[in-house]
């Protein structure tokens, strides 16, 4: 009887895993309105909204080693091991009944986009760049105040340097796959999201046929 059950079992993690689900990932520098443009996809377009800040964020809260440890990197303005994000990700992923989802903030970098691809066995279907200059940027980071601890300064010029050199090769890498579709990030957030949905409107046309 073991065995029927572990015969079924199989075959339903085989069935979920050749299932993968569609994930977008969704680059820009800090404050170039990611998060507020993941808001609306997520009501217009059904995705579910994983940010990997605020999955740090809550490890970082919860107490644990690994939050103490994400803690101290976050306040030197280093990027957080990949092997630390990409299981966060996936649990978060995996926890969630939908098929469709928005990757905010990640991959920083080559290796984490690497890693990410290796771990998960999941290519992005493309990437949204929330392109905006850095003046704009700064100005909505110190604008905001909502006491977090990297909204200061000299942490957000770091912020902006380290998106700048490791950010910017994975927004490449993927460019030359044709996967990147470019935001003019600057403009109001009404004006940005018409070119959002205009990006993602025959996606869901697609996901409806």
């Amino acid at each position: 009887m073991g065995s029927i059950a572990d015969a079924a079992n199989k075959e339903v993690n085989g069935t979920a895993s050749e299932k993968r689900p569609a994930v977008i990932f969704v680059l820009g520098g800090p404050g170039s309105g990611k998060g507020t443009q993941c808001a609306y996809i997520v009501d217009h377009f059904g995705y579910t909204h994983l940010s990997a800040g605020d999955l740090l964020r809550a490890e970082i809260k919860s107490g644990s080693e690994n939050g103490t440890m994400i803690q101290n990197m976050i306040k030197e303005g280093k990027i957080v091991p990949s092997e630390v994000t990409i299981k966060l990700l996936q649990k978060a992923i995996q926890e969630n009944g939908n098929d469709k989802f928005l990757i905010d903030g990640f991959p920083r970098n080559e290796e984490n986009r690497a890693a990410f691809e290796k771990v998960t066995g999941i290519e992005p279907k493309f990437v949204l760049f929330f392109d905006c200059p850095e003046e704009e940027m700064e100005r909505r980071l110190l604008g905001r105040n909502q006491g977090r601890e990297d909204d200061n300064i000299e942490t957000i010029r770091k912020r902006f340097k380290v998106f700048l050199e490791s950010s910017l090769p994975v927004i490449q890498y993927y460019e030359a796959k044709g996967k990147v579709r470019k935001i003019h990030a600057a403009k109001p957030i009404e004006d940005v999201f018409q070119e959002v949905k205009a990006v993602f409107s025959p996606e869901a046309e697609k996901v409806e046929a």
